[in-house]
């Protein structure tokens, strides 16, 4: 009896240790793709020390490193992952990679043909990714998806740079409405830009208007950004300030960051930040959330190319401090434009046509290490990006939609605004279950595999059953349930059509079903009869008395019975004669005090489940018949 405690306090603190690395699980999950790689790092090896899932671990371990721009760490942990039984075969992509990036050229080579032989000849990665080696971005936006749509506020002229205001959205445009005199920007013949909004439930031209106040003037005008609570605009203005151009030597009217007081639903108190130059543009402006960050683009003196991303910190009278370049691995001898800073994930996003992108100018996002230094950008791929000019990246608090502008084919005017659903890796949830009583099972293990055998994730259940893991989107996979003294099972489903859904539940046909060994589980005979016989023999006594000993033992303990015969006799009569030894069977062991409640039920199944050969018209010795005369003990139940 101590020793069934102990192996039982045993049990109990494995389940619940499972249960917490499972936790943990989720928790590297939602770090990993809310750009939190440094702590997604931590917890994943944690995860691998405790040697919990730890194939799955040790994979998502290396894309980390790659994300933080480490390939030299995430060398030793990829030669370890492509040696795993049935690893996903894009490893074999991402370590020839991230080969080439530690100058192992030849051994590149040779993992990138094994990735071929795995099936992927015709897979674009192998025709296009390795012409730029941008290894974060390609594991990034495997599972990053994206819908994308135009709206209906857009016109034959340019439409940029749209976020949201409480229920507006506030956006630029050149669509120049109710201006008597059409003043046209000799640049690209558009009329000048001016800041409009429209109401969240009603986006459309028609409900389109100018903010109120003196922020539209008779030069560009925005776009425009928005503390958080809505009371201060910071917007792109040519510097043109009481009624006044601030023009450099040759008569350019650079642009310049202005700020806007909200006053009584009107925007006013119109004031140049102090960065502004008549020699340099200073624009594209982006508030952190507490307000004491200003990020934005500029030209100005001592960058790395044409524009590029400075952030300043806001003082306490609302001036700027001397600006700071992010560096080399944001800016390029290109152009870096459109910041936007996320805390949520604290990322920043913005458009560059110097990076390695799709097209023109492309969005990217920064990834920071655990010193909050930039370490490395990724592409945001498609549908965000195009072979066109893609900027103005905004999204919402909740991180789920956003929006985005672009001049790409397909649009009503030049620069147009879409609206984009993120839609994160779909969550895939279940639960594994007792088939007899529906009851959920504990400590069960659940792998999660693709259809191909390439094993993803596995879980060991905690008392409720469940288990949840982050899948990709339009894929096959396979279910496998498992546990000692029951049957496996396994399940196959995929996760096609579900680009609006953020959950998929697979558990119905998960079920596990106990071992219907009673031998093993309570050392007990069958029960024979003699021919054409429905009554206990002693020899059978003995053995129900195991049975009810066994019942007594434990409460929790619920059987069924069946019944069979041999093959002599028509088939009829063997299905009545096998009825009546399960009825003997069974008033026998509630004689002996058992609930009857205990036993499911008690069954004959005549000839039809024999043992062995002796089947009508083979001869057979007695003894060979005897085998056949049996009632069989199965636990449907045990606590």
């Amino acid at each position: 009896m101590k020793n069934s405690k102990l192996i039982l306090i045993a049990l109990v603190l494995m389940c619940a240790s499972s249960f917490g690395q499972t936790v943990k699980q989720k928790r590297a999950e939602r770090q990993f793709n809310n750009f939190s790689f440094v702590k997604a790092i931590k917890t994943y090896e944690k995860l691998i020390d405790t040697s919990f899932n730890k194939n799955y671990a040790m994979r998502k371990l290396g894309d980390a490193y790659i994300m933080l721009r480490q390939p030299e760490k995430a060398l030793e942990i990829y030669a370890k992952v492509v040696q795993q039984k049935n690893v996903p075969s894009e490893y074999f992509l991402f370590y020839a990679q991230t080969l080439r990036a530690n100058g192992k050229y030849d051994e590149s080579k040779k993992w990138m043909k094994k990735f071929k032989e795995a099936g992927n000849q015709d897979d674009l990665r192998v025709k296009e990714f390795f012409k730029n080696d941008d290894l974060a971005s390609a594991i990034f936006n495997v599972s990053e998806k994206n819908t994308i749509k135009t709206l209906n506020l857009n016109t034959k002229y340019n439409d940029f740079g749209a976020v949201e205001l409480n229920d507006n959205i506030v956006f630029a445009s050149s669509r120049d409405e109710g201006v008597s005199i059409k003043r046209l920007y000799g640049w690209d013949a558009q009329p000048f830009i001016d800041i409009f909004q429209v109401p969240l439930n009603n986006v459309s031209v028609e409900a389109t208007t100018k903010i109120e106040g003196d922020v539209n003037s008779i030069q560009h005008d925005g776009p425009a950004v928005f503390n958080a609570d809505g009371t201060k605009m910071y917007f792109s203005r040519n510097n043109y300030y009481n009624d006044k151009k601030i023009e450099d030597q040759k008569g350019v009217m650079h642009l310049g960051i202005y700020t806007a007081d909200y006053v009584d639903g009107k925007w006013v108190n119109i004031k140049p930040s102090n960065l502004n130059s008549p020699n340099y543009i200073v624009y594209h402006p982006t508030i952190s959330s507490d307000g004491k960050k200003l990020y934005f683009a500029s030209d100005m003196p001592g960058g790395f190319g044409g524009t590029d991303i400075y952030v300043s910190d806001v003082n306490e009278d609302g001036s700027l401090a001397t600006p700071k370049n992010l560096g080399p691995i944001v800016n390029t001898e290109g152009n870096e434009s459109f910041p936007f800073i996320y805390e949520e994930e604290n990322s920043l996003y913005f458009s560059s046509n110097g990076h390695v992108g799709l097209g023109l100018l492309d969005v990217f996002a920064t990834v920071k290490n655990e010193n909050d230094e930039i370490v490395n950008v990724i592409n945001l791929g498609e549908p965000i990006n195009s072979k066109y000019d893609d900027f103005g990246y905004f999204l919402s608090k909740e991180g789920f939609s956003g929006y985005i502008s672009s001049n790409r084919k397909g649009g009503v005017g030049g620069d147009d605004i879409y609206a984009f659903t993120r839609i994160p890796p779909l969550t895939l949830k279940g639960q594994i279950r007792d088939a007899v009583n529906n009851e959920p099972i504990e400590g069960a293990k659940v792998v999660l595999a693709r259809n191909n055998g390439e094993e993803l994730a596995y879980f060991i259940t905690g008392k409720d059953g469940y288990y949840e893991h982050l899948i990709e989107r339009d894929k096959e996979f396979v279910l496998k349930g498992s546990k000692e003294k029951y049957n496996s099972i396994q399940n196959a489903f995929n996760s096609f059509g579900l680009e609006k859904e953020k959950e998929l539940i697979v558990n119905l046909d998960l079920n596990l079903a106990p071992i219907e060994d009673v031998a093993i589980l309570a050392d007990l005979d069958i029960i024979y009869f003699d021919l054409d016989k429905s009554n206990i023999r002693p020899d059978a006594a003995l053995e129900l008395d195991k049975v009810v000993s066994l019942m007594n033992k434990y409460p929790g303990m619920v059987i069924r019975m069946e019944s069979h015969t041999d093959s002599r006799a028509d088939d009829q009569y063997n299905i009545d004669l096998s009825n009546r030894r399960a009825k003997s069977t069974y008033e026998y062991i509630i004689s002996r005090g058992i609930d009857p409640a205990r036993i499911t039920k008690y069954e004959g199944f005549g000839e039809t489940q024999l043992v062995n050969k002796c089947s009508n018209g083979v001869k057979c010795t007695e003894a060979e018949h005897q085998l056949n005369r049996r009632t069989e003990f199965i636990i449907v139940k045990m606590k």
